[in-house]
C-alpha cells in the first residue's frame, strides 16, 4: 500500500497532523529521527489506522506514490537542511519536498531554489493552530514551487479549518518564501495580540482591583462583541480555570515570558523594509523585559511610581479597555499588512490580501470575527494602502478613541505600563499626521553630518543643504536611505 504524503518529526504537531490527515482519508507514511516514536505511534494513537511506519528516509520514501509528497516538521534551522540533503537522493524529478516548520523566510527562498534546481518542488508552509489545530483543522499557508500547489492542495484544503461557510483556511500565499512570510507576520500579529490582552489584564487587576472571577465575567462579555476571538476565548478559560485543590494557577505563574524568535524576525523585517511595526515590536521587547525578572524586583525596591489609586467609575473603564483593546487590534493588523505589502514589493510577490485574512479565519491562533472584515475591506479595495482608510475601521477607530485615549492617560496617571497599546495610539496619531517634526530631524543630521533635506516649496527628489555654522562649507554627504 503506497501512502498519499509521508510526513517526518513525530512530535506535538507532527503526530496530530498526522492523525488529522488520516482521518480526512488519507494514507500517511511516518517516519522519525528517533525510530522509537515511530513504533511508539503507529502502535499508540495510530493503532489500527492507515498508517505506514517506516524505519529510515529510504523506506519512508519508498512507500509514497508519485509524485512523492514529503513534509517535514522538525526545529527551523540546520535540522531542515540536513533532513534536506538526506532525502533528496531517494526523490526524482517532479516530487515535493515540504517543510512545515517555523522556518525563517530568508531559508524557505535559499530552499526553494536549492531544491528546484535538482529538479523537485518545494513548499515552505506556515501550520498555525497548535496541538488542537494540527488535529481538528489548522490554518495552512503554503507558499514556494507553484507547480507543487496541484498536488498538495486537495489534501492541505480538506485538513485545514474551514470558515462557518465552508471555504478552506488554506490559500496559495505565492513564491518562494512567502508563505512562510505570512505565517511570520500572522505571529507577530499573535506576540501584539496577547500583549495587549496582558496589559488590559493588568489595568482590571492593579489599577482597577478586580478578581479572576470578576475578569473572567468582563472576557465572557467581550467574547459575544467585536472583540469575539480566540485568544480572548482561551484569557477567559485560563482567568476561570482552578485546580481541584480550588488554587488559581493563573496567580501562581512567573511573570517572565519566553518566545521562540518568530516575533523578533517580524520585528526585524519591518526594520529592513522600514515599515513602523511598532506596537509588535514593543510586545517582542515587552517580553525581553519580563525576562529581566530578577532585575525587576530589585529595581522595585529603588524606582518608585506614582502612587495613585483608581478612583472613579470601574464599569466606564471596562468600557474604555474593550475599545482600547479593539483600536489597537486594528492598528496591529494594518501595521502586519503595511509590512506584507512592502514585502510583496521586495520579493516580487503576489500576495492575496483577502485571501490571507480569510486564511486567518479559523484555525489560527489569531482567529477572529473580526477577520472577515479585513476580507471584506480588501476585496472591496485590492490595492488599499491602509487599513485603517477602509471605511469600517475608519469609523471603528473613530468611535474608540475617546476610550482608547482615556486608557492610556489612566495607564501613565497609575503607572501600569502599556507599552503596545500605548505604541498604537501613538502610531495612529502620526499615521494620521499630515506634519510630523521630521523637518528638524533632517535639519539635524544635515548640521552635524551634511546629509541634506529637501524643501516644502521645491519638486520631492531635491537635496539642499544649509551651511549652518559658517565653517562647513558647501560639501554635502550623498543622499540615500537604508
Amino acid at each position: 500500500m503506497k501512502a498519499d504524503i509521508g510526513l517526518i518529526g513525530l512530535a506535538v504537531m507532527g503526530e496530530n497532523l498526522v492523525l488529522n490527515m488520516e482521518s480526512k482519508g488519507f494514507t500517511v507514511a511516518v517516519y522519525n529521527r528517533t525510530v522509537e516514536k515511530v513504533d511508539a505511534f503507529v502502535n499508540g494513537r495510530g493503532a489500527g489506522k492507515n498508517f505506514v511506519g517506516c524505519h529510515s528516509i529510504e523506506e519512508f520514501c519508498g512507500s509514497l506514490e508519485r509524485p512523492r509528497k514529503v513534509m517535514m516538521l522538525v526545529k527551523a534551522g540546520k535540522a531542515v537542511d540536513s533532513l534536506i540533503d538526506q532525502i533528496l537522493p531517494h526523490l526524482e524529478a517532479g516530487d515535493i519536498i515540504i517543510d512545515g516548520g517555523n522556518s525563517h523566510f530568508p531559508d524557505t527562498i535559499r530552499r526553494t531554489e536549492y531544491v528546484e534546481s535538482k529538479g523537485l518542488l518545494y513548499i515552505g508552509t506556515g501550520v498555525s493552530g497548535g496541538e488542537e489545530g494540527a488535529l481538528l483543522g489548522p490554518s495552512i499557508m503554503p507558499g514556494g514551487s507553484s507547480a507543487a500547489w496541484p498536488a498538495i492542495k486537495p489534501i492541505f484544503q480538506k485538513i485545514s479549518a474551514h470558515t462557518e461557510t465552508g471555504e478552506p483556511c488554506c490559500e496559495w500565499v505565492g513564491e518562494n518564501g512567502a508563505g512562510h512570510f505570512v505565517k511570520m507576520v500572522h505571529n507577530g500579529i499573535e506576540y501584539g495580540d496577547m500583549q495587549m490582552i496582558c496589559e488590559t489584564y493588568q489595568m482590571m487587576k492593579e489599577g482597577l482591583g478586580l478578581s479572576n472571577e470578576e475578569m473572567y465575567e468582563v472576557l465572557t462579555e467581550w467574547n459575544t462583541s467585536e472583540l469575539d476571538s480566540y485568544l480572548i476565548e482561551i484569557t477567559r478559560d485560563i482567568l476561570g480555570y482552578k485546580t481541584e485543590a480550588g488554587e488559581a494557577v493563573i496567580d501562581v505563574i512567573l511573570d517572565t515570558a519566553g518566545q521562540k524568535g518568530t516575533g523578533k524576525w517580524t520585528a526585524v523585517s519591518a526594520l529592513d523594509l522600514g515599515q513602523p511595526l511598532t506596537l509588535i515590536g514593543e510586545a517582542v521587547f515587552a517580553r525581553c523585559l519580563s525576562a529581566l525578572k530578577d532585575e525587576r524586583v530589585e529595581a522595585s525596591k529603588t524606582l518608585k511610581g506614582p502612587g495613585a489609586k483608581f478612583t472613579g467609575d470601574k464599569a466606564a473603564l471596562i468600557e474604555d479597555l474593550k475599545q482600547a483593546l479593539y483600536a489597537s487590534k486594528i492598528v496591529s493588523y494594518a501595521q502586519g499588512y503595511q509590512l506584507m505589502r512592502e514585502a510583496a514589493k521586495e520579493y516580487g510577490w503576489k500576495l492575496n490580501n483577502g485571501g490571507i485574512a480569510l486564511m486567518w479565519r479559523g484555525g489560527c491562533i489569531i482567529r477572529s470575527v473580526f477577520l472577515g472584515k479585513i476580507k471584506e475591506a480588501f476585496d472591496a479595495d485590492p490595492d488599499m494602502v491602509n487599513l485603517l482608510l477602509a471605511p469600517f475601521f475608519t469609523d471603528a477607530v473613530e468611535n474608540a478613541q475617546a476610550g482608547w485615549r482615556r486608557v492610556i492617560m489612566k495607564s501613565a496617571e497609575l503607572g501600569i505600563p502599556m507599552p503596545a497599546i500605548g505604541a498604537a495610539l501613538a502610531y495612529y496619531d502620526g499615521y494620521r499626521a499630515a506634519r510630523l517634526p521630521a523637518n528638524l530631524l533632517q535639519a539635524q543630521r544635515d548640521y552635524f553630518g551634511a546629509h541634506t533635506y529637501e524643501r516644502i516649496d521645491k519638486p520631492r527628489g531635491e537635496f539642499f543643504h544649509t551651511n549652518w555654522t559658517g565653517r562647513g562649507g558647501d560639501t554635502s554627504a550623498s543622499t540615500y536611505i537604508v
